[in-house]
Formats: structure tokens, sequence, C-alpha cells
């Protein structure tokens, strides 16, 4: 019996389900396994050449460089500091149309068209166009879209301040090189450092900075320097500096001014000033920080020191005395001239009057090798380490190489050499009682070598001592230094006037006028000085550089709020504006009449300074104070000294005004045995 067609037509379609599915299997089978060949040839035979497609493509290394460090002042006063800014530059090989690109950075830029065109047919891979570009002309060239053009960001310096202390904190060249003072000092540390970024993009396309290891990209600015420098005093100090070259049409000038308890500088000025913002065209000259890479000779500025060395050797006592020979003294084939005509002057006369015969005498009794010795001690000849590149080391012979007019020369400052530092730190000693205390420019970082350990090269007893002397330099009649004189303020000073060396050898006719300064006198908190390089007409320490040192010291106690109460009253009143005081009240406030003494030697030789002659002085019998009002200076000098009393002027001119004591009053005597005048101009 027949099956039906029906079934049989069923069992073909099942048949062909079973193809199409064997098939299928099949099909997946051929490309898993294909899938897996390939997978394997990728992985195994060009793996590796694949990976580091990928590597390039997802993942890029650049070299970064951090900003470099700030610089501060004492109170944290930014004085440097780095801006970002954006620099130009061409890849030549990708510049496609090189007449076009020149013509318009020529123009944008403002160089020149050649400089450029030679610029975009180098043979480098990358050649800077300008380093730094304005806001404005980077957006005008990103704009006209010139193939082979880049930008990149910079760091350049820039000083607020413009020239404050420009000197001392130098500047830095391309590539953000510090090539002077504290910038070069401290290049290493405030360098910021350069790091290999291996740069990823996220889904987002951010990017994600890691190091040459893969760890996070860790701080690679430089680190900052903080000085001792106030940015105000050092303001004051460059303010007067400047006056005082240009009112005595020098050549330049320094100015110091040392905290003595800490021995940190608070100013260093020099002039003529600079701005490093300029970056091009800067004279080495100009920028070079002269208060401690030059060397002077210090002229009479080594007085005190040498009297300290002499003191404290016991070659002489304070009340030792010189025959000055009257101003000119042959020695060892040489002439040692003084500025007047002295005769006998005790130590503390030598150094008020400043007497060249008188120090060179001294200087020859201390002795080469003892004289030599205290050099060393008070830092000549090496460096003070200020921490400043290329700071000079002074120029002192060697011991053996020493005559005796070189031992008479150097005791007042002739025939040795130190820089303005070096002056400053052997007055520090001085005025910290005889201790050595280093000087000091660079608060933080902390100096990495060892401090020099304090020794004592005065005794507290002899710096003191020599201290007296400088505060008679200002504060007593004929002192070198009374330019200087702050009413109500008792300051010591030391003038200078040193022969500059010719070009020729010997000395010239140019001369370099200092002045050292002590506030207060004793127990000096601030040391000041000046120095003002080969000053016209006058030359003389305290004629031009004294009254700088007043006028910074005032200014410096003023913002400091130091100011005494007894400034304040003198500067409120001048002498001429005193008030009156009643004949019966300057009576009742003077002393018992003196005496009368005949005047000393030196009281002759003082008078003959102020314009009397010496034969000239006359004995007065009168037995109380004459009325001097009106009288000329030379009359009323003439009838004091005759008295055995050197009077104390105030003011300037060739008149007496007033006086104290009053007229009619007995004469003073004992330890107030004074008289003051206070002197006018004739009308």
């Amino acid at each position: 019996m027949r099956k039906p067609k029906v079934d049989r037509q069923q069992k073909t379609v099942r048949d062909w389900s079973r193809v199409k599915l064997t098939c299928v299997g099949v099909f997946f089978l051929l490309a898993w396994l294909g899938l897996w060949a390939r997978a394997g040839y990728l992985q195994i035979v060009v793996g590796p050449e694949l990976a580091e497609k990928a590597l390039r493509q997802h993942l890029a290394s650049e070299v970064d460089k951090g900003a470099r460090g700030e610089i501060y002042d004492r109170g944290g006063r930014l004085l440097a500091k780095s801006v970002e800014f954006e620099a130009v530059f061409v890849r030549p090989r990708e510049v496609t149309e090189p007449e076009k690109t020149a013509d318009f950075l020529a123009k944008v830029l403002h160089m020149k068209e050649q400089r450029i065109v030679k610029k975009l047919r180098s043979s480098s891979n990358m050649v800077y166009l300008s380093w730094r570009v304005g806001d404005r002309t980077a957006a005008r060239i990103r704009e006209a879209k010139l193939d082979g053009v880049y930008f990149t960001k910079e760091y350049g310096r820039f000083y607020p301040n413009g020239h404050l202390a420009s000197q001392v904190m130098g500047f830095v060249g391309v590539g953000d090189v510090g090539l002077e003072g504290v910038e070069k000092a401290f290049d290493g540390r405030l360098t910021g450092r350069q790091a290999k970024y291996v740069v990823q993009r996220d889904a987002s396309g951010r990017r994600f900075f890691f190091d040459a290891q893969g760890r996070e990209l860790a701080d690679i600015n430089g680190h900052d320097v903080r000085l001792t420098i106030d940015s105000q005093i050092q303001f004051f100090a460059e303010e007067e500096l400047e006056k005082a070259v240009t009112d005595n049409h020098a050549k330049g000038g320094t100015c110091l001014v040392v905290h003595v308890p800490t021995g940190e500088i608070l100013a260093m000025a020099n002039y003529p000033f600079f701005n490093p913002n300029v970056g091009r065209g800067i004279s080495p000259r100009i920028a070079r920080d002269h208060a401690a890479l030059d060397v002077y000779e210090p002229g009479s500025t080594m007085k005190p020191l040498l009297v300290a060395s002499a003191l404290q050797e016991h070659v002489i006592r304070p009340t030792s005395t010189f025959n000055c020979e009257n101003g000119r003294f042959a020695f060892a084939n040489r002439t040692i001239r003084d500025t007047h005509s002295y005769g006998v002057l005790p130590v503390n006369m030598i150094v008020r009057v400043s007497s060249n015969i008188g120090a060179a005498k001294i200087g020859l009794q201390l002795g080469a090798k003892r004289l030599h010795h205290y050099f060393d001690l008070l830092g000549f000849g090496r460096p003070t380490g200020l921490r400043i590149t290329g700071e000079a080391k002074g120029l002192v012979r060697p011991l053996k190489a020493w005559m005796p007019i070189d031992v008479a020369t150097a005791s007042f400052g002739q025939g040795i050499a130190v820089s303005p530092v070096q002056l400053a730190q052997a007055y520090l000693i001085l005025a910290n009682d005889g201790v050595y205390k280093q000087i000091k420019l660079v608060a933080d970082p902390p100096d990495d070598q060892p401090e020099r350990t304090p020794y004592r090269v005065f005794d507290a007893e002899v710096a003191r001592t020599v201290q007296s002397m400088m505060r008679e330099v200002v504060q007593e009649e004929h002192g070198t230094g009374k330019v200087a004189r702050i009413p109500g303020l008792e300051t010591g000073g030391k003038t200078g006037t040193a022969q500059k060396a010719g070009s020729h050898g010997g000395y010239g006719n140019k001369y370099l006028g200092s002045y050292v300064s002590f506030v207060p006198a004793l127990h000096p908190e601030y040391i000041l000085i000046v120095m003002i390089d080969e000053p016209e007409p006058s030359h003389y320490g305290g004629v031009v550089a004294a009254p700088a040192v007043r006028n910074v010291t005032l200014r410096m106690l003023s913002y400091l709020g130091r100011m005494p109460e007894t400034v304040q009253m003198a500067k409120a009143q001048t002498p001429d504006q005193m008030p009156e005081q009643s004949p019966a009240k300057e009576q009742a406030q003077a002393p018992a009449a003196p005496a009368v003494k005949e005047p000393s030697k030196a009281d002759k030789d003082i008078l003959a300074i102020a314009g009397g002659a010496a034969g000239d002085i006359k004995q007065v019998s009168v037995q109380s104070v004459p009325n001097f009002a009106g009288m000329p200076l030379r009359q009323a000098v003439e009838i004091l000294v005759g008295k055995g009393i050197v009077p104390r002027l105030e003011g300037q001119g060739l008149v007496v005004s007033k006086q104290s004591p009053a007229p009619g009053a007995p004469w003073p005597s004992g330890e107030k045995n004074e008289v003051v005048l206070w002197l006018s101009r004739p009308s």
C-alpha cells in the first residue's frame, strides 16, 4: 500500500533544514577558527608592532619646564616673579608658502622679513621666531592659520618694582638662566625642573598627566628665595644715593644699611640703576653689584679700625698723643700730608679731625705683623660669605711684601682695597662690641655651609672706646662728620676721602668720598655706609656722603617707628626758632663758675681749624659770660679759648646769633664745661 505523497514532501523539507543547520554550524566553526587564527596572527606575529603603533596614537610623551621661583624681601614683598607668556615658533619642513608666511609674520612681529626667511629655510626641526608674543599678536597669527607656525607656553621674568635692588637681584637671559646677582647665585634653586609627561586622553578628550614612570605629576616649579632686604629702606637708600651722586656730579655710588643685632643687610643700593625688565642691551658694568663685587681703597674709614687694633694690643692708650708735624711728615722718602696743620693731638682728636700723619704713626707703632693680623681678623682679603657669585675678596698684599711705607699708608686706608660689604663686615665687628658676626643677605634658604663661629677681635671696652671717638666725629665741634649730625639723636661716624689709583700707575686726581655711621653712636643698632665715586668739585666724604647718610637715617627711623622724641622736637624747631630763655633761668641752671685755665696746645690747633690764629689768643678777664650775639665767630672763639673753653657750634655762618649759657651767667665748669653758639649768616 503506497504512502501518501504529502508525507514524502514533508520528509524532504525536514532534510533541507538539517542541511541548513549543518551549514550554519560549519560557517560559525570556520568563522571561529578564522577569528582564532587572526587573533593569533595579530598577537603573535604582528602583535608587538601594532602595540607600538597604538601606544603612539593614544599615549604621547611631552617635556615641560616648571616656572622659576620667586624672590621676596624680608617682609614677604615680591621682588621678582615668573609670568607665563606665549612664544611662537615654526617647523620649516611644514611651511607650504614660505614667501607669504614670511611677509605676514614680518608685519605682525615687527621683524625684518629677511631674518624670518632665513629661519624658515633652516634645516632645524624647530626654530623660535619670538619668545614673547602679546595676546593680540598671537590672535592675529592664529586667525591666519599658517602651516608650520605653532605656539608654546614659556615663562619670563618680571620685576614689579623696576630698578629697586636691581643689581642685588640681577636678571635672567634667554632660556630663563640667571646671569647676575641672586638670580645667578641661586639659579639652581630658582630654576624650574624639567619633567617628562605621559599624556593620555579619556573618552571625553580630557588629558591625564603622569611622569615617565606613570605616576601622577609632581610639582616642578622652582623654589623661592627670601632676602634680608627691606624694600622700603632700599627705596630710601636708592633715592638718597641718586641725589648724592647727581648733586656732586659723580660717576656712581653705593649705599649699605646693616642691622647690627642680626648682621642682616637691610639695603644694598648701587647707582646708576638699571631696569631688569628691559632684557636686552643691559650694560654689564651697570648691572654689576658694585657693593659686593668691586673693591676700593677705604681711605680714612680705616682709622677707627686701626685705633681699635692698637688699643687692643696696648700699643696706645686713649690719652696717648702724637705729633702731627704741622701737616707734613717726611717718611721713607715720601711725604704724608694732612688737610690742615695740626700739632700734638690725642688719639680721639686724630680720629675726630682725621689726621693721616697721626694714623700713620699709630700704625708704625703697631707694626706690620700685628696690623696685617688684624686686617685678617676683620675679614679683609677674603669674601664675607654673602652667597653672591663672584664676591670680591679684596686686595691685601702678603706680609712679606710690606715695607715700612706700606704700613704707614695702610694705616689711613691706602695701599689696601676692600669691597663696601667687607668694610661693613669690619664695622659690624666694632659695633657688636668687638665680636665677629657674619653679615647676611639671604634669609631663606638657610646656608648649607656652616656659619663661621663667632670670635672676639676687640675687647668690649676697646670697641666702646672707639664708638665714643666716632661719636665725637659727629657730635663734637671740628669733627669731620658734623654734617651728618641729627639734633636730638647722637650718632657716630667716620669720613673717608680716598685718592684713586691712576690708569698709568700712582695716584691720579680722582677720589672716592665715603662715610660710615653708627646709629646710635654707643651700642649701635644700625650701620650705614655711603660711597660716592669721583665726585666733583668737592671730594671730601664729610661733604658728599655724610648728607645722604643723615637723610637715610631720618627716613629709616621714621619708617620703623624708632624716631626718638628728641629728634621729633628738634625737627619741629630749628636753633633759630628755639624759645628764648630768661637770664635768670639760665643762671639758675648754670653750674658754679670755673677756674680760668690756660688753653692747651690741642685747643690752639682746634682754634686754627675754626679760622682763628693760635698766636692771637687773648686772655679775657670778665667774671661772667659776655653777650656774644652779633659778634663775629672768630672773636667769640678767641674769647672762649682764652677761658679754656672750646665752644660747640650749631648751624652755619660766621656771626653768632644765640648762645648758651645766657649773657651774664657764671662761666660753666666741671663735666658740663660747654658753651653753645648758634650761628647765622650776616644779613
